[in-house]
């Protein structure tokens, strides 16, 4: 069981430590391999995905992913910006289908900035498509304006774009989860304006004949925007294209009290998969020992589930954090007048000694 350890930037190496202490706790033979990536893959190899690290995540069982982002990089062209890791290894490993659960712990509730009758319970499952829409759409770029009332002056475009075996492939999947839990799946599109989310409309509700025992809705992204934050708790799954999963998720995020909870996997059609927190690079924070590593730890208990077939080692960590905040523990972004204030490292060395 080959495991690729992929640290980034900011606090990206912090939280991983932390990930890969609570790892080797569980006494299983797994082979951990770390490589450079993003801003330190650049810094290093002079591209944000060195060949070697694209190697090793090709070779690896599953990928552990920090988090790229340096201001540092900002002025670089955008083949060459840390971000471009991510996409990258998406990209070349096949990675479409992105799960992230918000999940609002009970010791949490007076955390998260909406009323705690409101979020209470939260358990949401957004199934986000990852390598398609106007984040990979051809063509793209800036351009001379050919017409209109602004012809002549610089213009920039990008296309928004799905063929029908990306949609399908990503409605089984969503419809899959839907079947493990209560058999509800929403899926969120834009279907009154745009012709790609019509045309996504109309497979969601073909594949969905094939699951008869899940009830499909459809609803349009504003909405859904709206009632993440009005109701959030009428949710089950919800499956959507690139761009809407990516701003929705991290709505959801914050109503579990901080995006600091929250971990991810995006996974190809075999379940291999990389695994990361849904949060970014921080550089604000970076060495400061402050970082929340539960997410990076919680998306390690995700990829013993999906992609290694340890559900019960991933069990153990998932209990070890809620024991965690039980003692409560709290790191700087989750703490709440009552509670104790400890560190990366502690949070990390609490979940650790939590799991024996």
């Amino acid at each position: 069981m080959k495991i690729a350890i992929l640290p980034g930037d900011g606090i990206g190496p912090e939280i991983i430590a932390q990930a890969v202490k609570v790892l080797n706790a569980l006494g299983e033979p797994f082979e951990l391999e770390t490589a450079p990536v993003g801003g330190a893959g650049y810094a290093q190899h002079g591209h944000p995905l060195p060949e070697a690290t694209l190697a090793l995540a090709k070779a690896a069982d599953a990928v552990l992913f920090g988090a790229v982002g340096d201001y540092r990089y900002d002025n670089l062209e955008r083949a060459l910006r840390p971000e471009q890791a991510i996409l990258g290894l998406r990209k070349h490993l096949g990675l479409f289908a992105n799960f992230r659960p918000a999940v609002l712990y009970p010791e949490l509730a007076n955390a998260s900035t909406l009323k705690p009758e409101v979020v209470a319970g939260l358990d949401i499952l957004i199934i986000r498509e990852l390598t398609g829409d106007i984040y990979f759409g051809q063509p793209r770029g800036m351009r001379s304006c050919p017409d209109g009332p602004f012809q002549g002056q610089r213009e920039g475009y990008d296309t928004m774009r799905y063929a029908e075996g990306e949609i399908r492939r990503i409605a089984h999947v969503a419809f899959q989860a839907a079947q493990k839990r209560d058999k509800r799946l929403t899926s969120v599109d834009k279907a009154n304006v745009l012709e790609t989310f019509q045309f996504w409309r109309d497979i969601m509700t073909e594949v969905g004949k094939d699951y008869p025992d899940v009830t499909l809705d459809h609803m349009y992204v504003d909405n859904a925007a709206m009632q993440l934050v009005r109701a959030p708790k009428k949710f089950d799954v919800m499956v959507t294209g690139n761009m809407f999963g990516d701003i929705l998720s991290d709505c959801a995020a914050q109503l579990t009290g901080s995006i600091g909870m929250l971990p991810s996997a995006s996974l190809d059609a075999n379940n291999k998969g990389l695994y990361e927190p849904s949060h970014g690079s921080a550089p604000d924070i970076a060495g400061k020992g402050i970082a929340n590593p539960l997410a990076t730890i919680l998306s390690a208990a995700m990829l013993l589930r999906f992609s290694l077939n340890r559900a019960e080692q991933a069990d153990r960590i998932d209990a070890a954090v809620k024991a965690v905040l039980a003692q409560g523990l709290r790191t700087a972004d989750i703490y709440e007048a009552g509670t104790r204030r400890v560190g990366t490292e502690e949070m990390g060395d609490a979940v650790v000694k939590a799991l024996a």
